[in-house]
């Protein structure tokens, strides 16, 4: 079983990530994105007021992780539904909430951009 630790381990340091950074990091086109996002409910982009999707680095990994499953091992869409269905306990644990440190550190940044 191979996983797509280079790729994550690749991933810039950010909260946020816009739906053409999401297609450059996992070179799949933004159509196909904004397919996989009716298909697979897990991947929930948050919408700013102005309507672009902003992308979590949780959910970035889990699109490499179907783009895995679609193109290298060759599942179908209901196919890696299903496997990643199978294993809903960890994506349930990853999907938390942001935590206090990640705000902390985004407030930081704002701040030092700020200064």
């Amino acid at each position: 079983m191979q996983s797509k630790k280079p790729d994550q381990n690749e991933l810039p340091d950010k909260l946020y990530f816009k739906v053409g950074e999401v297609s450059a990091i996992t070179g799949v086109p933004a159509y196909v994105l904004r397919f996989w996002e009716t298909e697979f409910k897990r991947i929930k982009p948050k919408r700013t007021p102005s309507g672009h999707r902003l992308y979590r680095k949780i959910d970035v990994e889990l699109i490499l992780k179907i783009k895995h499953l679609l193109y290298n091992e060759k599942f179908t869409i209901r196919g890696a539904k299903q496997h990643l269905g199978a294993k809903t306990g960890d994506l349930k644990e990853k999907s938390a909430p942001i935590t206090v440190d990640e705000i902390r550190s985004e407030l930081k940044h704002i701040r030092d951009l700020v200064e």
